[in-house]
């Protein structure tokens, strides 16, 4: 079952138990998934690698909007926010801890030939290809600059 079946399947039984925040949530992915099928060179398929860079997008807005409001006192608002960042999140990959993502990064540091800070574009832009969906960048980036010796 793909992505769009499984949010769709999911949007029917939300209808059905009245779940009006977690609909909300779900209509925000399938609402996403469609323009990114119908925009200019989408070609009519949705690649698994970018429906995880929508999911992961549309969490980061959500959790950077509940930080703004939780700032600007708001929990009402901001738990709604954080409700909905949680219930996109269950579509993602399960996320690696930082012990797991060490040794991958260590390989890649020098399978790159990085030996200091200068030279963490590199190793970031071939972390961020490998570990696409399993980690976060802002994860990846600390523990890149931890292993490079800040």
């Amino acid at each position: 079952m793909s992505l769009t079946e499984k949010i769709n399947e999911d949007i029917k039984k939300a209808m059905l138990a009245r779940e009006k925040d977690k609909l909300e949530a779900l209509r925000a992915v399938k609402s996403a998934l469609l323009l990114e099928l119908t925009s200019e060179g989408g070609g009519g398929e949705i690649s698994a690698e970018t429906e995880i860079k929508i999911l992961q997008k549309l969490v980061k807005q959500r959790r950077e909007t509940a930080t703004i409001y939780t700032e600007q006192n708001r929990a009402d608002l901001a738990a709604t926010e954080t409700f909905q960042a949680d219930i996109i999140s269950v579509y993602l990959p399960s996320q690696m801890t930082a012990e797991e993502l060490k040794p991958i990064i260590q390989t890649i540091i020098t399978e790159t030939g990085a030996n200091s800070i200068k030279d963490m574009g590199k190793v970031m832009a071939a972390a961020s290809g490998k570990l696409a969906g399993k980690a976060d960048n802002k994860t990846i980036s600390r523990i890149i600059k931890e292993l490079l010796g800040n």
